[in-house]
């Protein structure tokens, strides 16, 4: 795709909470710098809190399995502290996450990595676990978003974009699309937002608008 007819505009927000519609707010904010042939992409994080999707440590009861498992987890994820295991637990079943772990051992021994991951559902490789959003949900978990493709197909149909997408990006040069809508590729989109525009902290910045978007793709296709 030509580079020179892109550019990428982070679009600041208030902090966003579970009273807020993601497609309200987007509209709100955002509706002005939306042109036709621009893709808006939003942080799944706060997609997910929007809806409600997280839970606070202390309203969790950890189990003994919770307890196990996590300590085969690499510190840095999530899933190594016992309530992001919970948490995993109860949106995949125990069975399932202790089969992934079991199979992910072995995965290991003979030179497989991210088995666990694999096997172990969506929500296990998408859970943020304290810390890991903005404040003040900061002291909570926060699951994936229910429904990305819904998310972004609505987004489109309200703000007259060329597209849309949910996307999982951090700051270790890692992004992948959730949800996107129809006649985007999702590889793509993650590839251009790779550095991680958006500001889920005190940057407030949950959106990013990329710009020309279906512009850059007519003249990829022409060359």
């Amino acid at each position: 795709m030509t580079e020179q007819a892109l550019s990428l505009k982070p679009v600041p927000t208030r902090i966003l909470t579970d009273k807020d519609n993601i497609v309200d707010v987007i509209e709100h904010y955002a509706k002005e710098d939306i042109g036709p042939n621009d893709v808006v992409s939003v942080a799944e994080s706060v997609v997910a809190i929007t809806q409600g999707r997280f839970i606070r440590p202390e309203d969790m009861n950890p189990s003994f399995l919770a307890r196990v498992l996590c300590r085969f987890v690499p510190q840095k994820g999530s899933l190594s502290s016992v309530y992001g295991m919970q948490a995993a637990i109860d949106a995949e079943g125990s069975f399932r996450v202790a089969w992934a772990m079991f199979l992910g051992m072995l995965g290991k021994v003979v030179g497989r990595n991210g088995l666990f991951y694999e096997l172990a559902g969506e929500q296990a490789a998408l859970i943020d676990d304290v810390t890991g959003t903005m404040p003040p949900f900061d002291k909570c978990l926060v699951y994936g978003p229910a429904d990305p493709n819904g998310v972004a197909e609505t987004i489109k149909k309200r703000l007259g974009c060329y597209g849309a997408a949910v996307a999982d990006v951090n700051d270790l040069k890692r992004a992948a699309v959730l949800g996107a809508t129809q006649g985007l590729d999702p590889k793509e989109v993650a590839r251009i937002l790779i550095d991680n525009p958006f500001g889920n902290a005190s940057q407030k910045t949950p959106i990013v608008i990329i710009k020309n978007y279906a512009l850059a793709a007519q003249k990829a296709v022409a060359q």
